[in-house]
C-alpha cells in the first residue's frame, strides 16, 4: 500500500480537487486555494476567497468553482486570482453553510447548503441537534435557483452521475447518500444510493472511474446516535458544553466508492498517525486523493 501525506502551508485542507493537468487543488480555513504539484507535493497559493472555501468542482476554462462556507458560490480565477460571488443568498435569505457542489455538462450547479440556522464554526451545534434544515438547489446556466430537496440531515457532499440521470447528496447525521432521479422514468424520484453507512458521511465526489466516492469523516459514535433519540433540550445542552466534553470526530481514514446501483465497489481504510478525519475524496487515474477538515495537508493513496 501507498499512502502519502503532502503538507499544505494552512490548516484544515478540506476538499480535494485533481485537474486533467494533474494539478490537485485544496481550500484551507484562512481563506487560501492550493494549487499541489502531485509530483513533487510542493503548493503554490493561487487566491484568497475572504472566507472558508470547502467543496471545489472545475468551471468552463479553467475557472474553479468554490463553495465558500461563509460566502457562497464564488468562481476562482487561479490565474489572477479574482474571486466573483455567483450566489449568496438562497431563497430570499443568506446561505448559512454552503458547502459541496457538482457541475453539469451544461453548466447547471447543484450544491448544498448545510442548515439554516449554524455556520461552519458552529457544525457541531447542528449536527447534533439534527435540525433537519439542509438543502440541494440547482442553479441554471442563466442563473435561476431552485431548492430541490429541503429537510436535509446535514446536507453535505454533492455529486453526479457520469450519464447525469441523477444527482445525489450525503445525509451527515442520517449516514445516508440521498440520490434524485432527473432523467428516465424515475425522474422526479427520490431514494437512497447508499443507506446506513459506517459512519458520517462528508463529502462525496464522482472519480474518473465513474464510481461515486464517499468520504466518512467519523466512524459510528454510540453517544450521538443516543442523543438523536433524545428531546431537543438535552440535544442544545449538550452543545453548550465545554468542547472537550462534548462528542469528537474518531481518528480514521476512511473512503468508500459505489458503483450506480449502490453496490460497494472499494473500501478504503487506512491506519496512518499522520492523518485523520478525511472529509474530501477524488479518485484520479487509480489514485485517491483525500482532504481533511483537521490537517495541514492532503494525501494520496494508490489503488493498485
Amino acid at each position: 500500500m501507498t499512502f502519502t501525506v503532502h503538507p499544505v502551508p494552512s490548516m484544515g485542507a478540506e476538499d480535494v480537487l485533481v485537474g486533467p493537468d494533474g494539478i490537485v487543488w485544496t481550500g484551507t480555513e484562512d481563506g487560501a486555494i492550493w494549487a499541489i504539484d502531485a509530483a513533487t507535493g510542493s503548493a503554490r497559493r493561487v487566491a484568497d476567497t475572504g472566507g472558508r472555501p470547502l467543496g471545489l468542482e472545475l468551471l468552463d476554462g479553467g475557472d474553479l468553482l468554490v463553495c465558500d462556507a461563509r460566502r457562497g458560490l464564488l468562481r476562482v480565477d487561479p490565474r489572477s486570482g479574482a474571486v466573483e460571488v455567483l450566489l449568496d443568498r438562497l431563497e430570499g435569505r443568506p446561505m448559512r453553510f454552503c458547502n459541496n457542489a457538482a457541475v453539469a455538462a451544461d453548466g447547471t450547479i447543484w450544491f448544498s447548503d448545510s442548515s439554516r440556522h449554524y455556520g461552519i464554526e458552529q457544525w457541531k451545534d447542528d449536527f447534533i441537534q439534527d435540525t433537519r434544515t439542509g438543502r440541494l438547489a440547482r442553479r441554471d446556466p442563466d442563473g435561476t435557483v431552485t431548492v430541490v430537496l429541503d429537510g436535509l440531515a446535514f446536507a453535505n457532499g454533492v455529486a453526479l452521475a457520469q450519464d447525469e440521470s441523477f444527482v445525489c447528496v450525503a445525509e451527515t447525521r442520517a449516514r445516508t447518500v440521498v440520490r434524485l432521479w432527473l432523467t428516465g422514468p424515475r425522474a422526479g424520484e427520490r431514494d437512497h444510493l447508499a443507506q446506513d453507512l459506517p459512519g458520517y458521511p462528508d463529502n462525496i465526489s464522482r472519480g474518473s472511474d465513474g464510481l461515486i466516492w464517499v468520504t466518512i469523516g467519523s466512524p459510528l459514535d454510540g453517544l450521538v446516535e443516543r442523543l438523536g433519540s433524545a428531546p431537543l433540550a438535552l440535544r442544545k445542552l449538550v452543545t453548550r458544553i465545554p468542547e472537550r466534553l462534548q462528542p469528537a470526530p474518531k481518528r480514521t481514514i476512511r473512503a468508500q466508492a459505489y458503483d450506480l446501483d449502490g453496490r460497494l465497489v472499494h473500501d478504503v481504510d487506512i491506519d496512518h498517525p499522520g492523518f485523520h478525519m478525511v472529509t474530501g475524496v477524488r479518485e484520479h487515474d487509480g489514485q485517491v486523493w483525500l482532504g481533511s477538515l483537521h490537517e495541514p495537508a492532503v494525501a494520496v493513496h494508490d489503488l493498485a
